[in-house]
């Protein structure tokens, strides 16, 4: 071929690659203009599944993950891209019967101090075909919360309040009967109003304990300082302790921090140095003190009173039990307090923890995360030992001080379990 016929080649192709390349980009320019601004169905779903309040986790016919979103792995029925046993035998049951089929995903054994999670996951698993399952789960904690103290609530009301309000009806009898006697109507009136006040008191109460319970959402934590905490707790019990003759002892300033919400902590320690001041014959000492432990901040209030017998420290914390029923009577106690310690203890995170022997004198000790820890499957007895031989431990002036776990010998104690000395070391946990 000559060079003449080589050049009329070269020059076809390129026209031929010239004309295929304006093609090419023509069609592409089409194609981008009929193409939808935005994003994709597809990319819009995963939008969806990840962004929703539920947790969402897809399973194969062998019970793998082969998707899942974040809030599974908050509601804890996915770990490590396991699925929960009781979430794959659900997905196992859906595919073979082909319905849908609910499913309880609740936390099974709740760690001591997990006072703050979700305490009740329900959901339900559907069939997608083609041996795929979908778990579709959420947090009822709070419905869950609700109903239970609803119901906690009414029966609480209709048990206790039922004795206040016959004692004010006889009274208000009383007082008509007498209605010539202005001494006798004075005393009767006195009567009235101590009944009045215990009533009122006990109500304030109720609701107070309904609501940590989880009739309302938790408060938000923040930074608190453990000294003005223990300052405004003793600012609250300071006239009751010096009309009954007894002397608040308080170890140095800590400058300790927490996470926590003051006012309930206030009002959980005010209670506690309440029962030891009512519970102490006068003169006798009580002390408070604080310290660390682990990641744990301790605050510990000891008195030198009558003690509390071992078959009755396990329910000390109940609603409405009294050791001492005509004490309580005559002091006015409702039988409340110390189940709001336990629960404000709980919503932080923490517990409360009992040391008592008969004739000695007890100690109850609120232990709450300390700021900036994670106490999230914390042990709820890391730092804290037991008592072994049952002596509280002494401030530097000789009283009864600090917190009653110091155990010779480090012998741990478990809740509930008696000693040989009649000692017993009760701890609640994280008790919602």
């Amino acid at each position: 071929m000559t060079a003449l016929g080589y050049s009329a080649l070269i020059i076809g192709l390129l026209a031929i690659g010239g004309a295929a390349g304006y093609l090419a980009a023509r069609t592409a320019r089409h194609r981008e203009l009929k193409r939808p601004a935005g994003p994709t169905v597809a990319e819009l779903l995963q939008r969806l599944v990840h962004s929703t309040n539920n947790g969402i986790v897809v399973l194969n016919r062998f019970g793998d993950v082969v998707l899942h979103n974040p809030r599974a792995d908050e509601l804890g029925f996915v770990r490590d891209s396991r699925a929960d046993h009781r979430a794959r035998a659900a997905a196992e049951r859906a595919l073979d019967t082909g319905e849908p089929t609910p499913v309880d995903l609740s936390p099974p054994a709740r760690t001591a101090l997990r006072g703050r999670g979700p305490s009740a996951v329900l959901g339900e698993v559907r069939p997608l075909g083609d041996g795929f399952a979908v778990v579709d789960a959420g947090d009822e904690s709070d419905a869950v919360r609700l109903e239970a103290t609803r119901r906690d609530f009414v029966a609480n009301v209709s048990h206790e309040l039922k004795t206040p309000v016959g004692a004010l009806a006889l009274l208000a009898e009383a007082v008509i009967d007498a209605s010539d006697d202005a001494e006798e109507v004075r005393r009767f009136s006195g009567k009235i109003l101590h009944e009045s006040t215990r009533l009122g008191t006990l109500v304030s109460e109720l609701i107070a304990l309904s609501r940590l319970q989880g009739a309302e959402r938790l408060p938000e934590l923040n930074t608190v300082e453990v000294d003005a905490v223990v300052e405004e707790a003793l600012g609250r019990s300071g006239i009751a302790a010096e009309s009954a003759g007894i002397e608040i002892a308080l170890d140095e300033p800590s400058g300790l921090l927490l996470d926590g919400d003051r006012t309930l902590l206030v009002t959980a320690l005010s209670n506690l140095i309440d029962n030891a001041v009512s519970y102490s014959p006068p003169g006798s000492p009580v002390s408070v003190s604080r310290r660390m432990v682990g990641d744990f901040v301790e605050i510990a209030v000891t008195d030198r009173g009558i003690g509390i017998d071992p078959q009755h420290q396990q329910r000390v914390f109940e609603r409405f039990f009294r050791v001492d029923p005509a004490r309580s009577r005559a002091t006015g106690g409702t039988g409340l307090g110390l189940a709001i310690v336990k629960h404000v203890a709980a919503n932080h995170g923490g517990e409360v923890k009992l040391w008592s022997r008969l004739g000695t004198g007890s100690t109850f000790t609120l232990r709450v995360p300390r700021h900036g820890s994670d106490s999230e499957g914390a042990d709820a007895g890391s730092g804290a030992e037991g008592t072994a031989r049952g002596e509280p431990e002494r401030t530097a002036s000789g009283r009864a001080g600090g917190d009653a776990g110091a155990e010779r010998g480090r012998d741990q104690t478990r809740p509930g379990i008696d000693r040989a000395d009649g000692v017993a070391t009760v701890e609640t946990g994280g008790v919602r």
